[in-house]
């Protein structure tokens, strides 16, 4: 019951409050969203790249390619072959790895370890290309370097921290 009035809770309290304040709540809305719009068009050449990217990555084997490359490194930390794809897939986009995911527990179950860790791995991990294209891309930033070290860094993280936990979870 509290989830279903929290919208409608939040929006008729900002609308109060607008209110309250004597402020033009249909005037403020529509430069709110004038201004999304002209976000939404400087972000959309990062997001286009992204995409094609993503793209390119998983018609052209290079995924199956890097979970290969990757197993002999990922197999004595306990992350097993089979979340690599999603692992590598998280960082750079969300409905790719939902793809990823979806196909994850269609083959082995949502109950099985494997299962477990790729559901605990999709909700511990950001997309963080996309996240850093649409906002660095929206305010112009372009160096970046150190905050791909510390997403990346934090990835490496929530992967581990899956395996981790389902690890003692399920023992």
């Amino acid at each position: 019951m509290i989830s279903i009035m929290a919208i409608p809770f939040i929006m008729t309290t900002i609308i109060l409050h607008g209110l309250i304040k004597g402020i033009n709540i249909y005037e403020t809305f529509i430069e709110g969203a004038k201004e999304g719009f002209t976000t939404a068009i400087k972000i959309m050449p990062y997001l286009v790249a992204i995409f094609l990217a993503i793209g390119i990555l998983r018609r052209s084997g290079g995924l199956n390619y890097l979970t290969s490359l990757l197993s002999p490194i990922t197999k004595p930390l306990g992350i097993p072959p089979e979340v690599l794809p999603l692992a590598l897939m998280r960082p750079f986009s969300g409905s790719g790895s939902l793809g990823i995911l979806k196909d994850i527990i269609t083959t082995y179950g949502p109950d099985s370890f494997v299962g477990r860790v790729a559901s605990t791995m999709m909700g511990s991990a950001e997309t963080i290309f996309f996240t850093m294209a649409v906002y660095f891309g929206a305010v112009g930033i372009q160096k970046s370097r150190h905050t791909v070290v510390a997403a990346l860094l934090s990835h490496l993280a929530a992967v581990l921290a899956s395996v981790l936990i389902c690890r003692i979870i399920l023992f």
